[in-house]
């Protein structure tokens, strides 16, 4: 995708009940100082699924790749990026970097302050094939407060509408692979955060090695400041460049 140019191609990786559009404002920063982007519509339907999923993507990109990844799908990108050898370092944003045998359920509970324990509406959904599973929602009046506090009220409002429901399975599902273990990382720590706690950030990031900004805001960090979260991607693709 981007032999002509030096610079790497970064991947984006949304996370729980948001789509690729979340990343719009770091990606135009991105665009900006000329990196191809791409920006993979994650699934959303367990760890595993979604993970081989980026993969497939990440396979098709020629060159070196930098990847990023918010909320949940710092599971995705944890699973996925193991054994690609051209991903070259890994950014997770108010994410979760979970190690072999975690799941986003388990962490969320490791430390106190998150409030979509208490905030998620059950859906079942029919399956191919007969049966049912369920999907999570955020309640739309709860979703400002817990998701995008920091969001102004009429973008946070629609984002509640708009927003993409996760299998419970891709709560519930337990990475098989860590691959920050041989990935340099960045952690943007967002110290507002109602749905993955900051001292549970910190905690992912210390056991990672990972250098770590931390920023006060909500998180829906890429929304509300796109500019540091660009900027972070960017320190870490100079960092790993050649």
């Amino acid at each position: 995708m981007n032999a002509a140019s030096d610079m790497p191609t970064i991947v984006l990786v949304h996370g729980a009940f948001a789509d690729s559009s979340s990343w719009n404002g770091v990606i135009a920063h991105l665009k900006r100082r000329g990196y191809p982007v791409m920006a993979v519509a994650n699934p959303l339907r367990g760890v595993q699924k979604d993970a081989a999923y980026v993969r497939s993507v990440v396979d098709t990109i020629s060159g070196p790749v930098v990847m990023a990844a918010h909320s949940y799908g710092g599971s995705v990108m944890t699973e996925a990026a193991d054994g690609a050898s051209n991903v070259k370092a890994l950014v997770y944003v108010a994410s979760v970097s979970p190690d072999v045998g975690e799941s986003v359920a388990a962490l969320t509970t490791k430390f106190p302050g998150s409030a979509l324990l208490t905030s998620i509406k059950m859906v079942p959904y029919a399956l191919d094939g007969g049966g049912t599973a369920t999907e999570q929602y955020i309640y739309q009046e709860k979703f400002p407060s817990v998701f995008a506090a920091d969001v102004d009220h009429e973008t946070a409002e629609l984002m509640a509408v708009t927003q993409r429901p996760p299998t419970e399975a891709a709560q519930t599902d337990s990475v098989t692979k860590a691959a920050w273990k041989t990935i340099p990382s960045w952690t943007l720590i967002t110290t507002q955060d109602r749905g993955i706690p900051p001292d549970l950030q910190r905690f992912m990031a210390k056991r990672a090695g990972s250098t770590t900004v931390e920023i006060d805001a909500s998180h829906a960090v890429a929304v509300s400041q796109p500019g540091p979260v660009a900027d972070l991607i960017d320190t870490a693709a100079r960092a790993t460049a050649g």
